[in-house]
């Protein structure tokens, strides 16, 4: 069956890309993946990792060192209720997000090598440079028998 060439594949398909692309856009003052900026910095020993979580408490910040990956996760959790003299609800608005980043930092640093602080929504975290140890070499004998 022939169709008008306005609703073609194309057409149907882009009109509910363009209105479920703009029906997500983030509302003003909402927190969006930019939450997690992040600077890495050469020193001469090490890293210097500054990262912005606005609006996030140092509570809301957990990082985990494993198998080499340096994961720094931040979660929160926001109601804002307002009610008015009569206890009805004139603005209810709830909000929680959570994100998370992570970052090879070698197999050989520690948890007890990284310093971390968190002031003013900014976590910086500084990792040493470590190289990895040169293995030794163990000498493997062939048992002889008789």
């Amino acid at each position: 069956m022939l169709r008008p060439s306005i609703f073609n594949d194309n057409f149907t398909d882009s009109l509910f890309e363009d209105f479920f692309d703009n029906m997500f856009v983030p509302a003003r003052g909402m927190r969006t993946a930019s939450a997690m900026n992040t600077d890495i910095r050469e020193l001469a020993d090490a890293y210097q990792i500054d990262m912005e979580l606005p609006g996030f408490t140092k509570e809301d910040v957990k990082a985990e060192l494993k198998k080499g990956y340096l994961t720094i996760q931040a979660s929160h959790t926001e109601n804002k209720d307002e009610k008015d003299e009569k206890g009805r609800y004139v603005r209810k608005e709830r909000y929680s997000g959570s994100y998370s980043r992570s970052f090879y930092v070698g197999e050989n640093v520690t948890e007890e090598d990284i310093r971390a602080k968190f002031t003013d929504g900014i976590l910086t975290m500084t990792v040493p440079k470590k190289q990895a140890l040169p293995e030794t070499e163990q000498k493997k004998f062939i048992a002889i028998e008789g």
